[in-house]
């Protein structure tokens, strides 16, 4: 009777506590900036949404769609300094298979986000832009515009 009693205040408890990391979580996200861009390269688009947070750090969505015919689509994640947003992104290549994982560089100047491109390497499965080695923003893949939603 007595462990039957303690796994009920044990349950209960837990559930208490992850209601309100649930809900503290829940109320960061709203609080957060609502960001939405889109760039387009010839045939291929991409679209970008994302949430900044009070730390600065953000989260959202980034999907590539390739000449119309294919897109990768995923999740990017990091942190934002200054005029700089790094972070990586996690998608899921066209045709399915493993999930991949990318580092991602944007440049803000004015209202545009400069996608771009560094010398990477890869330690422990995971990609990273090396430090130290300059990232080119001055021939990005995409431009992207920001769309007032």
């Amino acid at each position: 009777m007595n462990s039957r009693l303690n796994r009920k205040i044990i349950s209960v408890l837990a559930g208490v506590v992850f209601c309100v990391l649930f809900l503290s979580c829940d109320n960061n996200i709203k609080n957060g900036k609502h960001y939405f861009y889109k760039a387009v390269n010839n045939r291929d688009t991409a679209l970008l949404y994302f949430i900044k947070l009070d730390d600065n750090r953000f989260f959202g969505d980034y999907v590539i769609k390739y000449g119309g015919a294919y897109k990768d689509s995923g999740e990017v994640r990091g942190i934002i300094s200054g005029d700089t947003i790094k972070g990586t992104y996690y998608y899921h290549p066209y045709g399915g298979g493993v999930l991949k994982r990318y580092p991602i560089a944007l440049l803000k100047q004015k209202n545009k986000l400069l996608l771009g491109r560094g010398v990477i390497s890869v330690y422990m499965g995971i990609p990273n832009f090396i430090k130290g080695e300059p990232i080119d923003y001055s021939e990005p893949e995409f431009i992207f515009e920001e769309i007032k939603k």
